[in-house]
């Protein structure tokens, strides 16, 4: 899979780029605050519906249309599948004013020139993106981890992508509702609707990191084991927030490390043991207002040598860690959808030493299309140049190398 053509018009830096990407390495060099980033911020957020910067979709309206009629960005993209299937991707961002004058914010997009929902185009485009920060996910929140398993499963799974979409939006309704409850305002059977609501979809969620971090896992070891030199053995932990187990009883749980990745539990097997997490914990929740149960609470952890890495390792561990599992991501992803995902890598090869940055380089020559942003060129090979596409980039303009 990759993208064949790219149009943005007021995204970002890019008052206006057509632009087509060719299927090997791309290494988009400039100076900071040109358009680097932007560059691939814009494929993120065409495969993703989100950007991996921002909360706030409207900062991605080029800041020069604030005062036009109807500032708007658009982002549109032609991809090629591995079946040489044609797609045409386009997602069109409004502020449009009230009659009031307060501005309003509008997403539209469309496939194929139809109208979609943002669900509806999820998959279409699969990428894997490697940041810097991506430390966060040993050393940062639980939520830096969620959102990793998130994002992966929603550009493949639309059953997960549907039920996390469910789960968001019902999760603020019950805790209104908790608040009421506390407050005399609202009865406790009033909880049922909700509950049932958050149980299926809170389900789906669970059965699918378990399961996917089960399958990601064999991949990860192989990564880690050859990046450390065969010394160090990486692993994973599932921690949901609370411990479903394969008969119901509490005995087989999730908190046996290693255990929780080499079994499966499918919605069905978690239903009744999340239903009754809620009620175990209700009157403590309506006194707190909040839901206290749930994948919006869940945890991975990340061992090394069966040491969590987030408390114990180094930080270069951490970096080979984050290597090993990006790699990961890829193949599983490339596994279950028979396309090889788009690698966005933004300055990563700077932050590598000689040794782990050599071995980045040697995995993307063969990945279908890579796009990497650097302020310098220098720390490439001149082999690894001469077989990519090298674009400058400079306020928002590409000038092929």
């Amino acid at each position: 899979m990759y993208i064949e053509y790219l149009s943005l018009t007021n995204f970002r830096n890019y008052a206006r780029l057509e632009i087509a990407l060719p299927d090997r390495p791309i290494v988009i060099w400039g100076a900071n605050a040109q358009g680097k980033t932007s560059l691939l911020e814009a494929i993120y957020y065409l495969a993703t519906s989100k950007s991996p910067y921002t909360t706030s979709d409207r900062q991605l309206i080029h800041w020069r249309t604030e005062h036009d009629p109807l500032p708007f960005a658009k982002l549109s993209a032609e991809t090629v599948s591995k079946r040489g299937a044609l797609d045409q991707l386009e997602m069109t961002l409004l502020l449009e004013r009230n009659g009031d004058g307060a501005q309003r914010f509008r997403k539209v997009v469309r496939r194929n020139g139809a109208d979609k929902r943002v669900m509806d185009i999820l998959g279409i485009v699969n990428v894997v993106l490697f940041l810097p920060r991506d430390l966060t996910l040993i050393e940062g929140s639980p939520s830096d981890r969620r959102r990793f398993m998130d994002i992966t499963l929603s550009q493949v799974e639309p059953s997960y992508a549907e039920a996390l979409d469910k789960y968001e939006k019902t999760l603020p309704q019950r805790n209104a509702l908790l608040r009421r409850i506390a407050e005399k305002q609202a009865s406790p059977k009033e909880l049922a609707y909700w509950d049932e609501q958050l149980i299926a979809s809170g389900c789906i969620i669970i059965a699918a990191r378990q399961r996917f971090l089960r399958e990601v896992e064999v991949q990860a070891q192989r990564e880690h084991y050859d990046l450390t030199g065969k010394r160090e053995t990486l692993t994973l932990r599932y921690q949901p927030n609370f411990m479903p187990t394969a008969q119901g009883d509490g005995q087989r749980s999730f908190e046996v490390l290693g255990f929780d990745l080499h079994r499966d539990l499918n919605p069905t097997d978690i239903t009744p043991q999340f239903e009754t997490q809620l009620q175990a914990e209700l009157q403590e929740s309506i006194m707190r207002g909040v839901t206290l149960s749930g994948p919006h609470r869940d945890e991975l952890r990340i061992l090394i040598n069966e040491r969590d890495a987030g408390l114990y390792g180094s930080r270069g561990q951490a970096r080979t860690a984050v290597l090993a599992l990006k790699f990961a991501e890829l193949a599983w992803m490339r596994e279950r959808t028979g396309e090889t995902p788009i690698l966005l890598l933004d300055e990563v090869a700077a932050e590598l030493d000689r040794d782990r940055r050599a071995y980045l380089l040697d995995r993307i020559r063969h990945n279908a299309q890579t796009l990497l942003t650097t302020t310098e060129l220098d720390i490439f090979p001149e082999a690894f140049l001469h077989d990519a596409a090298v674009w400058q980039v400079s306020d928002g303009k590409i000038t092929p190398r």
